[in-house]
């Protein structure tokens, strides 16, 4: 019988998996920060941050995290079935399958999360690049994406956050956005 989880329980579990693999969200902020920066010159580490923080309560992220590093995971064990344990394995080029799981939990940003997530997935900086690498130890076949697909939701968020304060929206009106974002 299988037991009903509580999404406390599914958060914590997520974010003890990043850092399990070593990724932190001050690297997934750094990320954020170079992506946003350009529009906002006074942006700070603090607000990329916080946005991370903000995206990881979000399920389908969440669940995102924990598929993509358990596969990895299983793979780096060689417990896979062949031949998808040497596709994982390998980084397969025309794999696209761990590309797919992290642009699913993109969509709930919007359209400048699923660009800017085409843009990490191409240019890979900071952690993204490092956990791309082959020459690292460990597989991250789906952890990269997973790291570029947190940047862009925190990215976009952080865009329209930023917006809410420019437009001198009400406290009220910018928890209800923030409120918006949780579902699902």
């Amino acid at each position: 019988m299988f037991r009903k989880v509580h999404s406390r329980e599914v958060e914590t579990a997520a974010r003890a998996l990043l850092t399990e693999r070593g990724v932190t969200l001050e690297a997934i902020a750094e990320i954020v920060y170079e992506m946003q920066v350009p529009f906002s010159p006074h942006l700070t580490m603090a607000e990329c941050f916080e946005s991370v923080d903000a995206v990881l309560t979000k399920r389908e992220i969440q669940h995102a995290v924990l598929v993509g590093i358990e596969l990895d995971k299983l793979a780096e064990k060689g417990m896979l079935s062949e031949p998808l344990q040497s596709i994982v394995a390998s980084d397969e080029g025309l794999f696209g399958v761990d590309e797919t799981i992290a642009l699913g939990a993109v969509f709930g940003y919007g359209s400048i999360a699923v660009t800017t997530f085409g843009y990490l997935d191409k240019y890979k900086p900071g952690i993204i690049r490092q956990l791309d690498t082959k020459g690292t130890p460990g597989i991250h076949t789906f952890l990269d994406d997973l790291v570029a697909s947190i940047a862009s939701n925190a990215s976009s968020r952080l865009a329209h956050r930023l917006r809410d304060h420019e437009e001198r929206l009400s406290k009220e009106e910018i928890e209800m956005h923030d409120e918006e974002e949780r579902i699902g």
